[in-house]
């Protein structure tokens, strides 16, 4: 007899749980608490002072008209709501995707500039990254944030800052430059200055804003800096009639919202972008995941990687079908709604519902910004990008990595953004090649009152059993280093006296591959013929069953195996009878 089909309450009990797990607005709806209520709106208010000037002067960086930064804010925060699992992480338009955005969409564009295709090509971006996201989450592929180490980080942010500082001198100072490169913007910056092209009152405004920014997040970090040097610019611009005095500024922006759109492009052009798009997606989890773990644990929540990745993508193909661009979670947005007491996320849906009303009731209202404000606002921003100490710390603390972090910084400055993160990712891959290529190894000793066998280097007075080596070997035995291996275990063969014994001390090897498996057949008869034993101790139960499945226990004695480096040398001494001398006795 079939079984009755369960109660529709009951069913609904048991989708709910997955819907609230793949819809986590839904969740924070349903758990939402009354007193949060006044502390969301006050903190959706102070968040929209900040993303109304950062928003259209990212949009400028990437090379867009400034409205395409409300309306991807917009947006991104109404579809982070829906799918992001946070409560206040901030997405939106980010300085360090805005050269990534415009290295990838502003070639692509016609000759004479065509402010609407770029907008359709940054639209497709946005989607191609919203895509790229979502699939990694299903995927779980939320490790591949960590393909950039720390150090090519530090070197990529500080390229990339050095980048937009130059790139927003010009327009700082009321004229442009055309150029393809840093080296080419920074003599068309001096050039232009020579050349008297500077705007004396841009200059004055610009450098102004800069000032003002920064003095009051030194000195006061609760006053919303931007929006303060923001206003000062518009009632300059509105008193001394800067747009008279050569000053470039916003103008009125269009009034309403776009409709939904699926941009149009040529199918040429997706090849492009979609390089484009891996790009700035990579750069996008790094930084999302960063953040979120950094939020996560001030307020106690866990970080759910996966999640956040569908959320950003959502939050991405939504900009996109909205005549907007790419976007990353903002730290220092996230910080200012913190700040300001936000609980959830509807602080993000304030913040776009108050842009909204602008662009609907008072479109008007920005329109007497001054250009170099915008400008300021992107130069301080970039300034924040920057980890001066960081790349000081580590020439302190490893020139290697210190050498990484500049081939990254050099990889950005010269050839650009994109050809930049693909050097940081390259460079962090082969720098964890190179330690597992040449990875560190040692011989062991006793040393006296001090339990275990220890580095010689570290303890020269560590004692030695005549006849025995112990040898360790610091990771997985594979094809790259499987030589290295072989040419260590033949010099110390070659010692003269020559040992008996050379006790690998395994447990740093976690694999062993079919080349690596070839070479110690061969090195083991080699060494059986001299009368050398090669020996294993603290092996790996996984690798040793590899070992076996390799058949090398045709060569090497299975009683060559033992549980740890103290069973070997006693298994040794019991055989050779012998004992323990200084090194140099």
């Amino acid at each position: 007899m079939g079984g009755k089909p369960a109660p529709a309450h009951h069913r609904d009990r048991r989708l709910l749980p997955r819907l609230e797990a793949a819809v986590p607005g839904i969740r924070a709806v349903s758990t939402y608490r009354r007193e949060w209520l006044v502390k969301d709106l006050v903190a959706g208010v102070v968040l929209t002072t900040l993303l109304v000037p950062q928003g259209m002067a990212y949009a400028e960086l990437a090379g867009l008209p400034a409205i395409t930064g409300l309306y991807t804010t917009v947006l991104c925060l109404l579809g982070y709501a829906v799918c992001g699992p946070s409560r206040i992480l901030v997405l939106g338009p980010d300085s360090a995707l805005g050269p990534m955005i415009a290295a990838t969409v502003l070639p692509l564009v016609a000759a004479d500039g065509d402010p609407d295709r770029a907008v359709a090509l940054a639209s497709v971006l946005a989607l191609m990254v919203g895509a790229i996201m979502i699939l990694a989450s299903v995927a779980k592929l939320g490790f591949i944030a960590d393909l950039i180490s720390k150090p090519t980080m530090i070197g990529y942010m500080n390229g990339l800052a050095l980048t937009i500082l130059i790139g927003q001198l010009p327009k700082l100072f009321g004229f442009k430059v055309e150029a393809d490169s840093l080296i080419g913007e920074f003599t068309g910056f001096v050039t232009g200055l020579a050349d008297g092209a500077a705007v004396p009152a841009a200059a004055a405004v610009g450098l102004g804003g800069i000032v003002v920014v920064l003095v009051l997040q030194r000195f006061l970090p609760k006053v919303p800096a931007v929006l303060v040097m923001v206003v000062l610019a518009m009632t300059a611009a509105v008193l001394l009639d800067l747009g008279d005095r050569g000053v470039s500024l916003v103008g009125q922006l269009p009034e309403g919202f776009p409709p939904f759109t699926v941009p149009d492009v040529r199918l040429s052009d997706l090849p492009l972008l979609l390089g484009g798009a891996l790009g700035i997606a990579l750069v996008s989890l790094a930084d999302t995941i960063s953040n979120a773990s950094a939020f996560a644990a001030r307020t106690g929540q866990e970080v759910h990687g996966n999640q956040e990745m569908t959320g950003v993508g959502v939050a991405n193909l939504a900009a996109g079908l909205f005549q907007g661009f790419p976007v990353s979670t903002s730290g220092s947005r996230t910080a200012v709604a913190e700040r300001a007491g936000a609980r959830t996320q509807l602080t993000g849906v304030v913040g776009a519902a108050l842009i909204v009303l602008m662009l609907v009731l008072v479109p008007g209202l920005f329109r007497d910004l001054p250009q170099p404000a915008l400008a300021a606002v992107v130069i301080t921003a970039s300034l924040s990008l920057a980890d001066v100490p960081g790349a000081v710390r580590l020439w302190r603390q490893s020139r290697t990595e210190f050498l990484l972090c500049c081939a990254a910084f050099l990889g950005v400055a010269l050839l650009g953004v994109l050809p930049g993160i693909a050097i940081a990712v390259a460079l962090s891959v082969l720098n964890v090649f190179r330690r597992a290529w040449w990875p560190y190894r040692t011989v062991l000793g006793r040393v006296p009152d001090l339990e275990g066998y220890h580095d010689v280097r570290s303890y020269p007075q560590a004692r030695q059993l005549p006849g025995l080596v112990v040898y360790r070997f610091d990771a997985p035995l594979f094809f790259a280093n499987a030589k290295t291996f072989r040419d260590e275990i033949r010099r110390l063969a070659a010692a003269d006296p020559p040992p008996t014994w050379i006790v690998v001390a395994a447990e740093p090897m976690t694999d062993v591959d079919t080349t690596a498996a070839d070479v110690l057949e061969d090195l083991d008869e080699e060494l059986n013929a001299r009368g050398v034993h090669l020996v294993f101790a603290e092996l790996k139960d996984p690798v040793r069953r590899k070992i076996e499945r390799f058949e090398l226990t045709r060569t090497i004695d299975p009683g060559h195996f033992f549980p740890t480096v103290g069973a070997a040398v006693t298994a040794f001494r019991r055989l050779t009878g012998a004992d323990w001398t200084d090194r140099d006795g």
